[in-house]
């Protein structure tokens, strides 16, 4: 089997031909801009203290200012997330496999952690397991995660539920990351919503939704996401999908309401819990949609 790694680097090559490259290093350099610090305890605030460095919450319970404490990290951690559960076994919008999208933009993000000598972990799974591997900064060792997305990643797999791989990661990781999560077009539930709260609290956290396959016939709909010969199936749900009813303008227009009303209440459930969502329909524009989406996150937090 090919190095995922090196299609990844290729990838990375092309792009950095378009004079592009280092400004996506920057990007991803400027996600910990600053002091690079872990929160340690509290002090008795000492004038000449940063002010920035007072704990509100805590000297209003105390009576008197406290300052949080940091201690000094020397790399940072980055920890990708993704579903390997039945639903990335589908086509994305450019009609090739989100497995193989979700593998391309995990390599992108682990390459760039790997570049700045960051550590790279992994959590993925489904409805049924979670599997995390621990953070190692080595480009063999991203090659592992890769593969290991890929392999644990079939249409056989269980149902997906990624809310489970996010408790998993609020429950078990205690040192601050930058969370990566690479998912399917999620609906909005409080349970996600809860989830996200927490992690967002003690993590920075960037999102990356895959494109469903176009289902509606139109003149923009590329053939290799148009159900030309007649049903296609859910692989999240077993079930055939009556596409050939698509074409009925009633139904048609009902679909692309639900999908806009899903997206909308996902792309407000983030805002609410002040994660920036990027979207990519296929791996030819991961690399675009990455930069963008780490130079929003950037301005989202000046």
């Amino acid at each position: 089997m090919e190095s995922l790694l090196q299609k990844v680097k290729s990838k990375m090559f092309i792009f950095a031909h378009r004079r592009a490259k280092g400004l996506l290093d920057g990007e991803y350099g400027s996600v910990f801009k600053g002091r690079s610090l872990d929160f340690d305890d509290l002090r008795a605030y000492i004038a000449g203290d940063e002010v920035r460095d007072i704990d509100w919450k805590a000297t209003a319970r105390h009576g008197s200012p406290l300052i949080k404490r940091y201690v000094a990290v020397r790399k940072q951690n980055v920890l990708l997330v993704t579903d390997t559960g039945t639903n990335m076994a589908a086509l994305s919008r450019g009609g090739e496999l989100k497995r193989d999208v979700a593998v391309m933009a995990l390599g992108v993000v682990g390459y760039l952690a790997v570049r700045h000598s960051d550590t790279v972990a992994l959590v993925c799974g489904d409805s049924v397991q979670t599997r995390a591997v621990p953070a190692r900064g080595s480009e063999g060792h991203l090659e592992l995660l890769l593969r290991t997305v890929h392999r644990h990643t079939s249409a056989d797999s269980a149902p997906s539920n990624i809310k489970n791989q996010l408790r998993y990661i609020a429950r078990s990781v205690r040192q601050r990351n930058l969370i990566f999560v690479v998912a399917d077009e999620l609906e909005a539930t409080p349970g996600l919503e809860q989830v996200l709260r927490r992690l967002a609290a003690q993590h920075e956290i960037l999102w990356l939704t895959l494109e469903d396959a176009e289902l509606i016939d139109s003149a923009s709909t590329t053939g290799a996401a148009r159900a030309t010969s007649g049903d296609v199936h859910d692989v999240g749900q077993g079930r055939p999908l009556l596409t050939r009813l698509s074409r009925r303008e009633t139904i048609a227009a009902q679909y692309r309401e639900h999908v806009a009303v899903r997206d909308a209440e996902r792309k407000a459930l983030l805002r609410r819990v002040g994660v920036v969502e990027g979207r990519v329909g296929g791996s030819g524009d991961v690399l675009r949609a990455i930069f963008d989406l780490l130079e929003r996150h950037r301005r989202a937090k000046q």
